[in-house]
């Protein structure tokens, strides 16, 4: 009589072979999952911090738009700003502790809207200047048109320049260096720092194109986010009803 037994026993053991090594590779392929904190990212962060800097910067430049919100803190002050911003011009606000005012900018054509009391004055001897109280009233409300020669034209207009104001604000003093990863707007981000940070700092998205994301200033300088990359937005020069041409150099302002 012919037996089978061991037919049955090899069986076994080859079957409890293959469901151990299945396991095996199941649990090595999770693991190494588990350990690529770049699957789904643009693999910017894998680059060295001069790489990623370069790129941010150069994917800056070419976007078309962007929508620019923060603070700005210098020795004249901090300003709160709102602007989008393209290579035609820009628009939005700009708030100071003592006024706000709006920014208009369609190519070389520069314009300001403030509240009638921007437009006053106050002479060292506590009483407003004539000439300008006078001006006051016409300015209030309107897109004032700020002629070229104007001594604040080229400070106003840096608040509506795209590559000025980038220029400024992505700044960086010391060594570049590469600091954490984080998440800025639903984004996955890797800084890049100053120094260790008090050169300023900026997050780099690592999703999608590599753009600056958020800003902070070096010394206490400010905070900013970049957001609205390449989305287009209108931008025409205000009614004529709405202008006034003050024609010379405007008047001095309490802002």
């Amino acid at each position: 009589m012919t037996s089978f037994a061991p037919a049955v026993r090899n069986h076994r053991r080859t079957a409890l072979a293959l469901v151990l090594c299945g396991g095996l590779t199941a649990a090595l392929a999770a693991c190494g999952t588990e350990e690529d904190p770049d699957q789904g990212t643009n693999g910017v962060a894998k680059l060295t911090a001069a790489e990623i800097d370069k790129k941010a910067r150069a994917a800056a430049d070419a976007a078309s738009a962007v929508r620019l919100s923060g603070t700005l803190v210098s020795k004249g002050g901090t300003y709160r700003l709102e602007m989008k911003l393209n290579a035609k011009g820009g628009m939005g606000s700009v708030t100071s502790k003592k006024q706000s005012f709006a920014l208009l900018r369609v190519e070389d054509e520069l314009f300001l809207k403030a509240p009638a009391d921007f437009w006053t004055h106050e002479g060292s001897g506590g009483g407003g200047e004539s000439a300008d109280v006078a001006a006051a009233d016409k300015l209030g409300g309107k897109y004032v048109k700020v002629p070229e020669d104007d001594p604040s034209y080229r400070q106003l207009r840096g608040f509506t320049d795209k590559e000025v104001l980038l220029d400024g604000v992505l700044a960086l003093h010391g060594k570049i260096n590469k600091g954490g990863r984080d998440t800025v707007a639903g984004h996955r981000t890797i800084q890049i720092l100053g120094g260790k940070g008090e050169g300023g700092a900026f997050d780099v998205s690592l999703e999608g194109r590599p753009y600056p994301v958020r800003v902070a200033r070096g010394g206490g300088g400010g905070t900013v986010t970049l957001a609205d990359w390449g989305q287009a937005f209108p931008l025409e020069a205000p009614d004529e009803d709405d202008t006034v041409d003050y024609g010379g150099q405007l008047p001095k302002s309490s802002g």
